[in-house]
């Protein structure tokens, strides 16, 4: 590998290179982490699905955009700003199996505006029934789709 790579003109980082035996165990590599399990049987294979590390940092930003310094912005300015966020995530981890990546957002991203928009609008409570999905969906944000 270190031949092919010199060829190419590039170096590799020893601190962030290690060996690993696919597909038993497990490597994570640009988002992605490259092991996966049937569902028929069990057993590993190499496939791709979005790492727990790159969920959790698309959560923290998304937590982030909503919080509660950021309530005097216009509600459009961070649906919109959600909206890029969301849309990014949603075309780069577009391979394997997202759906439950996707959930995950999903849930967490409509669970912050909620609580965003109580605390903008000083309204107690999560608003869970004064903001259901349905008026979030008027409101215009993007989620990542889940099929």
């Amino acid at each position: 590998m270190r031949g092919m790579m010199e060829t190419l003109k590039l170096t590799v980082n020893d601190d962030k290179t290690h060996l690993c035996r696919i597909p038993q165990e497990r490597f994570d590599f640009l988002g992605y982490t490259g092991r996966c399990y049937s569902r028929e049987n069990g057993r590993a294979y190499i496939g791709t699905r979005p790492s727990r590390k790159s969920i959790k940092r698309m959560v923290d930003t998304l937590t982030e955009e909503t919080d509660r310094r950021r309530t005097l912005l216009d509600a459009d300015y961070v649906v919109g700003r959600l909206n890029r966020k969301l849309t990014g995530g949603a075309n780069y981890f577009c391979l394997g199996p997202v759906s439950s990546a996707y959930r995950a957002i999903n849930t967490h991203v409509t669970q912050r505006l909620r609580w965003w928009l109580c605390k903008k609008h000083k309204v107690a409570g999560r608003g869970q029934f004064r903001y259901p999905d349905t008026y979030l969906y008027k409101w215009g944000i993007h989620l990542a789709p889940l099929g």
